[in-house]
């Protein structure tokens, strides 16, 4: 295929793979696409281990990594709060709900000394999901070679814009609406990626299908446009690129490949859920993030609890209580199975068998192929 997106990365599809996991990363690199890794829950000594070894796998071939720097935050309006500040603006009353709420599904305490390499607030002195955060992450990155540096919420800072470029690489970012996307561009970013409402994790309230045409339309030819949002089968993504799109950017139908490092509680939830099982929510980052509904998102939407707190209060509230979750979610039937759950898109319901990711691209663009020429069909004589 050849779009301004395949020709902008020397890649053979235009289908870009956000993943946490490195395996699908390189998967997706190797299969003629280009990874896309999730930096934002990596210690940096693990980012720079990942990082490695995703370039021992896929050679010359090309990759990405993403970064959150939100524009606004609590505590950004006095040029970022110090961890101990804010962790001082938690209230009382949630950290007594987050107890209360580990205590009612009986989920045990962590053992002492485990913490891990991944998790929101477990890293540096930083607050989670902040510029502060993403400013080693993004020195990390631009030490090895990813050929694109995506910021997922927001407008890229000038920082990043400005190293970036220095170094040689592109930088994209997420819009949830046609403004979003014109102030990207106006910034001075290479790629926009237009993700619908259906998205999986932080995302707006507009619909792909009515999304993507306004971005393009908003932006003209200014810079290409990927489509995201509800995209996981070829269909759905010459669905986007018939409304303009010269690429996709597909998250959630990594998560239940074979090489997807998503608990394995979580992963089955994924196979066996519908469409109608997600819901946005702010009860893990303090943005409307779209999840699997469980037992804890349900608490957090209850109106007799405590709402979530704004970023980054909120996953410094509760990273620790998704350690616990996560830990003792192994146990069939468990409370904390019950509230285990993970950011995931609508595409959900049609996600029931688990695949290797590079099956996953080429039935992609065998369906692909056969949409289109299906479409094609249609103006034959």
């Amino acid at each position: 295929m050849k779009t301004r997106v395949t020709e902008m990365f020397g890649i053979d599809l235009p289908i870009l793979a956000f993943s946490h996991c490195r395996d699908v990363v390189a998967a997706v690199s190797r299969a003629g696409g280009l990874g896309v890794l999730g930096a934002v829950g990596h210690s940096d000594s693990q980012l720079e281990i990942d990082l490695e070894w995703i370039e021992d796998q896929i050679g010359d071939r090309p990759y990405g990594v993403d970064l959150i720097a939100p524009a606004k935050y609590t505590g950004s309006d006095g040029g970022g709060a110090r961890v101990q500040d804010l962790v001082g603006m938690i209230p009382e009353e949630h950290r007594v709900f987050v107890e209360r709420l580990l205590d009612e599904f009986e989920v045990p305490e962590l053992p002492d000394g485990i913490r891990g390499e991944r998790g929101l607030a477990s890293h540096g002195d930083a607050a989670p999901l902040t510029a502060e955060r993403a400013a080693p992450q993004l020195e990390i990155s631009l030490a090895h070679r990813p050929s694109l540096i995506v910021n997922a919420l927001g407008p890229p800072p000038a920082h990043m814009l400005e190293r970036s470029h220095t170094e040689g690489r592109l930088v994209g970012a997420l819009a949830g609406k046609a403004q979003h996307a014109e102030r990207h561009v106006a910034a001075g970013v290479d790629l926009v990626i237009a993700q619908g409402s259906e998205a999986g994790g932080h995302t707006g309230e507009i619909g792909t299908m009515v999304l993507i045409p306004e971005i393009v339309d908003a932006i003209g030819d200014q810079v290409p446009v990927l489509g995201a949002g509800g995209i996981g089968r070829g269909r759905q993504m010459a669905a986007a690129m018939a409304l303009g799109a010269e690429g996709v950017w597909c998250g959630s139908v990594w998560l239940t490949t074979e090489e997807a490092e998503t608990h394995p509680t979580v992963k089955e939830k994924f196979l066996a859920a519908t469409s109608s099982d997600t819901i946005r929510s702010r009860s893990r980052t303090g943005k409307p993030a779209r999840q699997l509904r469980t037992a804890w998102t349900d608490a957090w939407e209850d109106p007799s609890n405590p709402a979530p707190l704004p970023m980054p209060l909120q996953p410094m509230l509760v990273d620790d209580a998704i350690r616990r979750i996560d830990r003792a979610a192994h146990n069939a039937g468990s409370g904390a199975s019950r509230l285990a759950n993970y950011f995931v898109g609508q595409v959900v319901g049609s996600m029931n068998e688990s695949k290797s990711a590079s099956r996953v691209v080429y039935e992609m663009i065998e369906e692909f192929i056969e949409s289109t020429e299906r479409l094609g069909s249609l103006l034959e004589d």
